[in-house]
């Protein structure tokens, strides 16, 4: 759907994961808005939206996001939960089920209080879109209930291949 922006509004170039502003006026298409961020095509290429600034293209209303609320609690399923609302703004399949989390470690910091630690990976090395995808993961990790500290490392070790998508984003992509 085309739509404008209504002000500058800062993004992010995809897949070299610059920090831009498009200017008012910019003519937009959404292409994807899974996990709350934006994609959008301009005239100038792929760009994500934070979901922050979604009130920057008209006539653009968020939809509801399926992640349902918060959880009142901890749980190793809340962590898994929280990376499925994160995606890569040009695959629209969460970075769990794309194969990209290689490792979550949580450690009992206090009584009610958790360290959690992720390794992922990338689709390709180089894409300058990592660190967004995976300060992306962090920020939803560290919003839940007692976490006291998050880190969420980029790894190369193994290199991704399209075997490590889960059944559930074969068939979104329509590759079963």
């Amino acid at each position: 759907m085309n739509h404008q922006l209504n002000r500058n509004c800062r993004a992010t170039a995809i897949p070299a994961g610059e920090i831009v502003e498009l200017p008012a006026g910019s003519d937009v298409f959404i292409t994807q808005t899974l996990g709350g961020n934006i994609t959008v095509r301009t005239d100038r290429g792929l760009f994500q939206i934070a979901r922050e600034d979604a009130d920057a293209i008209s006539g653009y209303v968020p939809g509801e996001t399926s992640a349902g609320g918060a959880p009142s609690e901890f749980s190793e399923q809340a962590v898994w939960d929280a990376l499925k609302t994160c995606f890569d703004p040009e695959i629209p399949v969460n970075i769990v089920d794309l194969g990209l989390i290689y490792d979550l470690a949580i450690e009992k910091t206090g009584p009610d209080l958790h360290r959690v630690e992720v390794k992922m990976t990338l689709t390709a090395q180089g894409c300058g879109m990592g660190p967004v995808i995976a300060e992306d993961a962090r920020q939803k990790i560290a919003a839940l209930p007692s976490v006291e500290e998050c880190k969420v490392h980029i790894v190369w070790d193994p290199i991704w291949t399209p075997q490590m998508i889960s059944e559930a984003g074969r068939k979104q992509l329509g590759l079963t």
